[in-house]
Parts: C-alpha cells; sequence; structure tokens
C-alpha cells in the first residue's frame, strides 16, 4: 500500500490534438485527473487557409504551439503549485496522416516570413482530400511495378488522407514549398520533437503508428518503401527517403526530456521525459482500455476503429481494405488493425448547417432585434437543432420510412478507401421531413460502421464487442442505439471524457517509467466503462433488411461515378 501511494503521487500530462482543439490534462499515476485545459485554434476557427469546396483543410503551425503552450501552463495553474514537482512525464496524440514539410531543422516551412500564409507550408488535415489523384498513382504502381506491393500492410489501398499522397501533391503543385523542403513529418512526431528541443531532424523519433499506418513502414522492407519505388512514382521524389527516417519507435519508449526552454516557460524540470506520440485513436483506444478482439470506435467528426489482435492469431493474414495493420502501433506486443469512417460526425453538422443557414441569414438581418438577441438566437439554433432533431427522429413509430441514405460525404475510408465517392439520399418524396432526412443520414454512418465490422468477420478476425469513446459516443444516446441495433451488438461506453488524453497520459506514465508496460498502466489508471447500449432485437431484424438496401444504393452509386469518370477520361483523350 505504501508503494502504491508513493507511486499515484507522481503525476504526468496527456495532450490530445484534435480537429477543432487541443486537450490537456493533469493526472496521478492512478488515473485521478487533476486539472483540465482546452484551446481553441483561433486560425481554423476564423476559417484561414481552407476550402472545403477544394476539400483543403490546413492548420496553421502557431494553432498547435500555441495551443501546447496555453493548455500545459492552464493545467499547471489549476493544481498547488508543488505539483509541478511531481510530474514526471508528457505524451502527445494527435489527429493523422497530417504531415508538414519542414526545413533541416525540423522547423515547418510555414513558421518562415516567406511561408507564413502559403498553406501548402502548413500542416495538412487528416481530412484534406487535394490528393486523391496522387493515392490513386501510388495504389496502382504498387500493384503493377516488379518489387514489392508497399500496400500490403494499408488494406491494399493508398489513401489521400495519407502521408506520401499529401507529400507528392504539395511538391507537384508548389515549387517553392518543393525547394525549400528538406524533409517531411507527421505532427504526432513534430510535438515532442519541439517539446524537446531538437535541432536536427534526423534526431527526431518517428512513431511507429504514423509510419506503419500512414507511410507503408515495415521491417519487411527495410524501413519505407525503396528510393527505386519512389522515383517511379515521380522523379521529383528522388533523394527524399534518405531524408525521412528507417527507425522507428513505440510510444511507451521516450522521446527525449523536456528542454530547458519549455521547462523555464512551464515552472517544470528538465528531467521530465517526453513520450513518443501517436495518433489520437490510437492512444484514445488505450485511454478505453482496450483488449484483443474488442473494436474501439473513437466517434467524432469522423471516426477511427483500432483493434489488437495477438502475432500469433493472425499469422500471415492480412485484412484487405483497412488503414493497416501494424506490430506494436497500439499495444507494444500486439498487432494493432485501423478503420474508420471520413465523416460520421460531419454528416450530422452537415445536415444540420443545410437547414440553419437560411434561418441563421433571416435572424441575422431582422430589423426585430437587437445585435446581443441575434446572437444569443442563432447560438441556440445551432445548439439545440441536433437535440430536436434526435428527439424527433428517436420517436418516429417506424424504423422503415422508405428512405436509405450513404455516408460519403466525405469520400470513403474503409473499407476499400475510395474519397472520390460522393454522399446520396434516395426514397424522398413530399411527406419526407428533416427528422425523417437526419435518422436517414445517422442510419446510414451506422450501416457504415457494419461494413467495417464484417469486413473484419470476413476476413477472419472475430469481433467480441464494441467500445464507444469520443464526443459523439457520449453525447448522443440516439445515434449510439441506432448503432447497437444495427450491429446487433451491445456497445460499452468508455467513463472517461478524455479518453485520447488519458490513453496518452498513460504512455506518458510508462515511458518515464512509472510502470513496467503500457497494459499495467492501463489497470492502474483506468476509469472503466458506463452507459451499455443493448440492441433492440425487433428493430435490429428490420434493420438486416436496410442494410441490404444501403449496400445496393452503394453499388450503384459506385458504379456511376466509374462511368462518368471513364466518360471523362475520354472526353480528355
Amino acid at each position: 500500500m505504501p508503494m502504491n501511494m508513493k507511486k499515484n503521487d507522481n503525476c504526468v500530462i496527456g495532450i490530445d490534438y484534435g480537429t477543432d482543439s487541443v486537450r490537456s490534462v493533469l493526472v496521478d499515476a492512478g488515473g485521478n485527473q487533476l486539472a483540465e485545459a482546452v484551446h481553441r485554434y483561433s486560425r481554423w476557427s476564423e476559417g484561414l487557409y481552407c476550402d472545403s469546396t477544394q476539400n483543403q483543410f490546413r492548420h496553421h503551425p502557431l494553432d498547435y504551439l500555441e495551443g501546447l503552450e496555453h493548455t500545459l501552463r492552464d493545467v499547471l495553474s489549476r493544481v498547488p503549485e508543488q505539483t509541478a514537482g511531481r510530474v514526471k512525464g508528457i505524451a502527445v496524440d494527435t489527429t493523422g496522416s497530417t504531415p508538414v514539410a519542414v526545413d533541416q531543422s525540423g522547423t515547418p516551412l510555414a513558421l518562415k516570413e516567406k511561408f507564413a500564409d502559403n498553406p501548402n507550408a502548413m500542416f495538412i488535415l487528416w481530412k484534406d482530400h487535394t490528393a486523391v489523384g496522387e493515392a490513386s498513382e501510388i495504389t496502382g504502381l504498387a500493384r503493377s511495378w516488379d518489387g514489392p506491393d508497399y500496400t500490403k500492410y494499408v488494406g491494399g489501398i493508398y489513401s489521400s488522407e495519407w502521408f506520401w499522397a499529401k507529400m507528392l501533391h504539395t511538391i507537384r503543385n508548389d515549387e517553392s514549398v518543393r525547394e525549400a523542403a528538406y524533409s517531411w513529418v507527421e505532427l504526432c512526431d513534430w510535438i515532442p520533437y519541439e517539446l524537446t528541443g531538437k535541432t536536427d531532424v534526423h534526431a527526431m523519433k518517428r512513431s511507429r503508428c504514423a509510419a506503419g499506418h500512414k507511410a507503408m513502414w515495415n521491417e519487411e522492407f527495410d524501413g519505407l518503401p525503396s528510393q527505386e519505388f519512389l522515383n517511379r512514382l515521380d522523379p521529383l521524389l528522388e533523394g527524399i527517403r534518405e531524408r525521412l527516417y528507417q527507425q522507428t519507435f513505440t510510444s511507451d519508449c521516450p522521446a527525449g526530456t523536456l528542454s530547458s526552454e519549455w521547462a523555464r516557460k512551464l515552472g517544470l524540470s528538465e528531467e521530465v521525459v517526453v513520450g513518443v506520440g501517436a495518433f489520437d485513436a490510437h492512444m484514445g483506444a488505450v485511454g478505453g482500455e482496450i483488449e484483443p478482439y474488442y473494436l474501439s470506435r473513437v466517434m467524432g467528426t469522423s471516426t477511427c476503429d483500432i483493434l489488437v489482435a495477438p502475432y500469433d492469431d493472425l499469422g500471415d493474414n492480412l485484412v484487405e481494405g483497412i488503414c493497416g495493420q501494424v506490430d506494436g502501433s497500439v499495444i507494444p506486443g500486439l498487432v494493432g488493425l485501423e478503420a474508420g469512417q471520413s465523416a460520421f460526425g460531419d454528416v450530422y453538422a452537415w445536415f444540420r448547417d443545410l437547414i440553419s443557414d437560411p434561418a441563421e441569414s433571416i435572424i441575422s438581418e431582422s430589423e426585430l432585434l437587437t445585435e446581443e438577441q441575434k446572437a444569443a438566437l442563432a447560438e441556440e439554433l445551432h445548439e439545440k437543432l441536433l437535440v430536436i432533431l434526435s428527439e424527433k427522429a428517436s420517436g418516429l413509430e417506424d424504423v422503415d420510412t422508405g428512405i436509405v441514405a450513404l455516408d460519403w460525404l466525405n469520400g470513403r475510408r474503409t473499407p476499400d478507401a475510395n474519397q472520390w465517392l460522393k454522399g446520396a439520399i434516395e426514397g424522398l418524396d413530399l411527406g419526407t421531413d428533416a427528422p425523417r432526412i437526419f435518422k436517414a443520414l445517422v442510419e446510414a454512418t451506422c450501416f457504415g460502421a457494419r461494413a467495417i465490422v464484417e469486413r473484419f468477420q470476413q476476413e477472419g478476425v472475430r469481433i467480441d464487442g464494441i467500445i464507444g469513446l469520443g464526443g459523439v459516443a457520449k453525447k448522443s444516446p440516439y445515434v449510439m442505439q441506432t448503432l447497437a441495433n444495427i450491429l446487433g451488438m451491445p456497445i460499452k461506453i468508455v467513463k472517461s471524457e478524455q479518453a485520447c488524453a488519458m490513453g496518452a497520459a498513460m504512455f506518458a506514465a510508462t515511458a518515464a517509467g512509472l510502470f513496467e508496460d503500457v497494459r499495467e498502466a492501463m489497470a492502474s489508471m483506468g476509469n472503466g466503462f458506463g452507459k451499455i447500449y443493448e440492441p433492440d432485437e425487433e428493430k435490429a431484424a428490420v434493420y438486416d433488411g436496410l442494410y441490404d438496401q444501403y449496400r445496393s444504393l452503394g453499388e450503384v452509386v459506385e458504379e456511376r461515378l466509374e462511368l462518368n469518370q471513364t466518360i471523362k477520361q475520354e472526353q480528355n483523350e
């Protein structure tokens, strides 16, 4: 008991970089959260450097740096001053793949005056799909050339959301960035590098998670794809492999210790260990106490589905159409498998914004309201619309309303990545109202989740249960109950409000030596589960039939897309 008490006196910080904001949590080694702080990215909030019509989404590195300093200072200010001396480790999770061009010192180009307002010199957010053409080229070459198929461990299809496609698209379209870029780094690698004060990009410890799932790194290939393959892809990539990396590290490893500059800023010791970073969903799965064959679904703007399995069980089985299976990418000692949906909560937000935009315009132009009333009413509309739609949709008596939708509003991540795809709705008539359309959209996102579960099962990987975490899982009972009905499986919701940041904290504690391995950290620091959603058997039976309609509609849309692409190609020729 005294030893446990002493261990629990130690503290760690987990940092979670999301799409809209960054969050830091200060916890002790027993998993008790002592403080939390959030910072919304100011430039992102203003819509800077993004163009949704072109699927361009960029983050300025200053948003990340400002958020880092603000949240770390904030969490430390919320606890007694002596607590700072108890902090032993810091670890970071981020969105991904979110790469950026850097110089040899590892500095993102957008931090230089010349590139300060150039979106191509900024971090290319995971949801940026400007590189769909390059992704198709990578897949095609990997399948056709006379060397290894470098996509074999990433599901057989390369995605526009990933590292190489984004790099290639950028250097093809921006000569100034191409000439100034020495190397490229992932956000989850750059933040630990920044905190440890390194000044040579070759000293940066690269994440096994990011490299394996998004950059086609594998020990079988002696690291990244060969320079011969990259040259065939595009001569502009000549020499890039030696300016990147060969070795990767799991997140239980230290990236270094806190630099004197950051230690001075924060009032922390330079002995604080900074762990190797990883992607949010992977650390979130750890924060959600994942176990083998339980599918951990991080459900927010998109979803990222994580599963871990022992090496011996998987053997040589490579699951097609997912986002990779990588040794130690989630929990060292197990294979991590990733899937996900390119839009989940974003689908609901799109519909909310679609129907609220005219009302917001009327409110803003009204002569009956004061400016304060306009702002308050617009805010209330934004906050309550999805709640009201959920209530009305859940109150509909008919499970089958005759309306079926596709969830591909941001393309399809898995199974079988295809970012060219678009959403669709069929079955509309003059009796269709907003709650029925919203219901169909929610069902579409849940059907997309079922397609992922079935792909794992078809490929010989069993699913023993579902773990839900993230904003949608915590805040939308209607969506979660619909998901349970469509999957025909119970969903247990992680109790922690900040599972991703808690996962980062667990890795921080492991890297700092407070635990032998991350599984021991999970056992000590985990907060367990809260609500469990059980499927309604009668509704589940109806959804089996609707799922067949979803798949049929999907086949039609894919066939039409292929036909349109063929016609355009013939016209161009």
